[in-house]
């Protein structure tokens, strides 16, 4: 499989972790003190980093640090945003389209070299 390909995989499971351990209390651990939410995500993120450091690893060997910056935070969003429709019950904005979009001019700057 090609490491572009490997990488992203991982780094999508990644975000999954990330995104409960960053959110996922406030839904579940609201009537819980702070810091039995901050360890409850202190776990699920040691998962995130098990799957994010091979991830960038991995993805380093044929993109950059900034090319890898770019493909994590299109990852995060379209993690986040069903996460955040669903899970958390939030309304869907079109501030959500207009952040894609921002994101979209972010990857094809980001990797225009690549492109042509």
């Amino acid at each position: 499989m090609r490491p572009v390909l490997i990488s992203i995989l991982l780094l999508v499971c990644s975000n999954v972790f990330m995104t409960f351990a960053w959110y996922a209390h406030l839904k579940e651990l609201s009537s819980k003190p702070w810091i039995i939410a901050a360890l409850a995500s202190w776990c699920i993120a040691l998962f995130e980093y098990l799957l994010q450091v091979p991830a960038n690893r991995i993805g380093f060997t044929v993109l950059s640090v900034g090319q890898l910056k770019i493909m994590q935070e299109v990852i995060t969003l379209t993690v986040f945003l069903p996460f955040s429709v669903w899970y958390l019950k939030e309304p869907l904005k079109l501030d959500y389209l207009w952040a894609g979009l921002c994101l979209i001019g972010a990857v094809y700057f980001i990797f225009r070299s690549k492109l042509g």
